[in-house]
């Protein structure tokens, strides 16, 4: 790159550390609104600068980057999930992709943690009640719940979240069971006390927590199927904090409403803010505004990440989280 200020365009309002440390470091545009681009914007804003910092939020397809022109040479993205950014044709038109992984690890798994504890003790449901003013006091028999410990815990996709609910879950007294693309380290297993599952199918129908914890990529769309679901005991339940594309979510909320699956909680959804309406009337169902990462410290790494990938490509450098084809 010549030797000047490259020109950053912000999609969303970051965390205002990360904003400031941007305009010291670069030509950076900021956005004074914290909503979506339209897609004509985000075309725009692509043609305008050397480096665009989108989110989750901005969908950049194939059409999308064949309008960006010659000027965008770094798609630095705020976030470690990239299945919004067609990072393919972005490498063939000689555009970097990178992403901050790792980061929202821990507290993703936390998150895992609080919606298995609020599904199975009736946490939200205990809430409304004394919200309402209409709790009459304690009773021997009112909003029972389900033990935790002792229960067997099925994660399905075993990266660096899902084994941090491994380690949680363990400390709460819960039986690892994982499904993986690839069977962990005997040592990995060894330490989370863990037993792999090369069928998941086997797996799903022998669990009583059932954790989402895998990318979405097309093998694992709707990998959570009708036909899957249907294999879970009626006394189970299911979380998901990962992509809300991996469950089919009409046929989650069918078996939810007839009493298949006993509970869910839901971080992520597969259509984003679109819910399905009959999925918010259930009151065996969390529901929460996507939240895995919503900590200050997660949000600012996060933003230290995208500066350092921003920073080390303006030095001539690779940036040391970039996306590749093959890693997707």
């Amino acid at each position: 790159m010549p030797d000047k200020r490259l020109t950053v365009v912000v999609t969303r309002r970051l965390p205002e550390v990360v904003e400031t440390r941007m305009k010291e470091l670069f030509d950076v545009e900021l956005r004074d609104e914290d909503t979506p681009l339209s897609k004509d914007e985000l075309v725009a804003a692509m043609k305008r600068s050397d480096v665009l910092v989108p989110t989750v939020t901005d969908t950049i397809d194939a059409g999308m980057i064949a309008q960006a022109g010659d000027k965008l040479k770094l798609i630095a993205n705020y976030g470690a999930g990239v299945d919004h950014i067609d990072v393919q044709t972005a490498r063939q038109r000689g555009i970097l992709v990178s992403n901050t992984p790792g980061v929202v690890t821990e507290d993703t798994a936390d998150m895992t943690l609080a919606l298995i504890l609020a599904v199975t003790r009736r946490i939200p449901e205990g809430l409304a009640l004394m919200q309402s003013g209409n709790w009459a006091g304690w009773a021997p028999t009112a909003l029972l719940g389900g033990r935790v410990g002792g229960r067997r815990l099925g994660i399905l996709g075993m990266g660096r979240i899902g084994q941090a609910v491994a380690r949680r879950a363990r400390a709460f007294g819960m039986q690892i069971h994982y499904n993986n693309r690839k069977r962990l380290h005997a040592d990995i297993e060894d330490a989370l006390e863990a037993t792999y599952w090369e069928s998941l199918d086997q797996m799903v129908s022998r669990m009583d927590v059932i954790s989402i914890n895998c990318p979405h990529t097309p093998s694992t769309f709707h990998l959570m199927n009708a036909r899957r679901l249907k294999l879970m005991k009626p006394s189970a339940v299911i979380v998901n904090t990962s992509r809300g594309e991996v469950i089919d979510e009409n046929a989650l909320t069918r078996m939810l409403r007839a009493g298949e699956i006993a509970g869910a909680g839901l971080d992520v959804f597969e259509h984003g803010a679109e819910i399905n309406p009959r999925l918010r009337e259930l009151r065996n169902v969390v529901l929460l505004p996507h939240m895995g990462s919503a900590t200050v410290e997660g949000r600012a790494e996060m933003g230290e990440k995208v500066l350092i990938n921003i920073k080390t490509f303006a030095d001539g450098h690779r940036p040391p989280d970039l996306v590749v084809p093959s890693m997707l």
